[in-house]
């Protein structure tokens, strides 16, 4: 619980300019920590749960909090990035040789720093039984801190993402179930004896993604796709992936779509300006709204998910896993002056070999650009 303790501890600290970045007139700390007064950035909150498909079990809930900066012209020097993020992007670009910011043929290049808390929880079907069940996947959680970095030039983003985080008990994950289930009046889950051990955990992600340009269809009804490719490495999940989201509707946000909780979700706010142009194209804040549909597929080969293998160090329960592992999302998203909120049902395909069905689960999300 020490170590919980010390993660939570850093969370708080980390997600600051979530807390401070609502509340206005700021105090000079205020502007200190957030950077530029006038556009502090975007706030973000996801929420997955299978309860929207009327089922508990396999991936169970997620939720997450982030805070994405304004459109950056350095990772070092740039006034509008929070002072703590300067001086740790000046402490890890000695050893890491990183930020090689704004050479001038690279000028056009626009950087964002997201920074984000989340949770995860994975159960089995059974939630009466008290022991182990070999035909399926482990009880497990995980609470984690992120830190990444978009780079975005014309109309691609690459993001690179750092988490960190503690599977296991110290994750808190039962107890954070339970209390929803106490809320809600749900049974709860007695299994979670027999979850994995604590573990430190470990992923780091890249992920490239490619707008292709807007098509207008008639009048305002426009569409553009999105297409991403990447891979993750660590113990936490270790594999490549490579999806694409179709958006069709009215106002277009100029961001690089809408995704659930994987990492490299979080991208620029709504509104941004149009690297291509230098024009806000599709949604902006003079427009008040726009509306549009998607539908987002992502496919995985996995070498390694912790979830399904079990602990890496010491010995615990675990399945045999699926290697290619699909999910289709259909949604929608709602633009309203600085407000983007969005809903998604996603469909996953079976993770592991004795799993009896697919599964299924909502996704919303939240943001909102200062």
């Amino acid at each position: 619980m020490k170590n919980t303790a010390v993660i939570l501890t850093a969370g708080l600290t980390l997600s600051a300019p979530l807390l401070a970045a609502s509340t206005e007139p700021f105090s000079r700390e205020q502007k200190a920590l957030l950077g530029s007064e006038s556009n502090p950035g975007t706030v973000n909150f996801y929420l997955e749960n299978d309860l929207f498909a009327d089922t508990d079990q396999q991936y169970t809930s997620g939720i997450r909090f982030s805070w994405t900066s304004p459109d950056l012209t350095s990772y070092l020097d740039d006034k509008r990035l929070p002072v703590w993020a300067r001086r740790y992007n000046r402490y890890i670009t000695a050893p890491l040789g990183l930020f090689d910011d704004t050479p001038p043929k690279q000028a056009e290049i626009v950087r964002n720093l997201v920074v984000t808390l989340g949770q995860q929880m994975f159960t089995p079907k059974d939630n009466k039984r008290t022991t182990v069940d070999p035909d399926d996947r482990p009880y497990a959680g995980w609470l984690y801190l992120g830190m990444g970095y978009h780079l975005k030039h014309k109309q691609q983003m690459d993001s690179a993402i750092m988490n960190i985080g503690l599977i296991g008990p110290a994750s808190l994950a039962k107890e954070a179930q339970d209390l929803v289930h106490d809320v809600r009046g749900i049974e709860k889950f007695d299994g979670w004896d027999n979850q994995l051990n604590n573990e430190l955990g470990l992923q780091l992600v890249y992920e490239r993604k490619y707008r292709l340009p807007v098509h207008r269809i008639k009048g305002a009804l426009e569409y553009d796709v999105i297409w991403h490719g990447g891979a993750s490495l660590g113990n936490v999940a270790t594999y490549i992936n490579a999806g694409a989201e179709l958006r069709l509707g009215w106002s277009l946000p100029d961001d690089f779509g809408t995704s659930s909780l994987r990492p490299g979700g979080d991208n620029s706010a709504p509104g941004s300006q149009d690297l291509r142009t230098q024009q806000t194209s599709g949604y902006s804040r003079d427009q008040n709204f726009g509306l549009h549909g998607f539908i987002a597929v992502d496919g995985r080969w996995v070498l390694q998910d912790i979830f399904l293998d079990g602990n890496t160090f010491s010995h615990s329960h675990s399945v045999d896993k699926k290697n290619l592992v699909g999910d289709v999302s259909i949604g929608a998203s709602m633009l309203i002056e600085d407000w983007k909120i969005s809903y998604a049902r996603v469909f996953r395909s079976k993770e592991f070999d004795t799993q009896k069905e697919t599964h299924s689960f909502g996704s919303i999300s939240v943001s909102y650009s200062f």
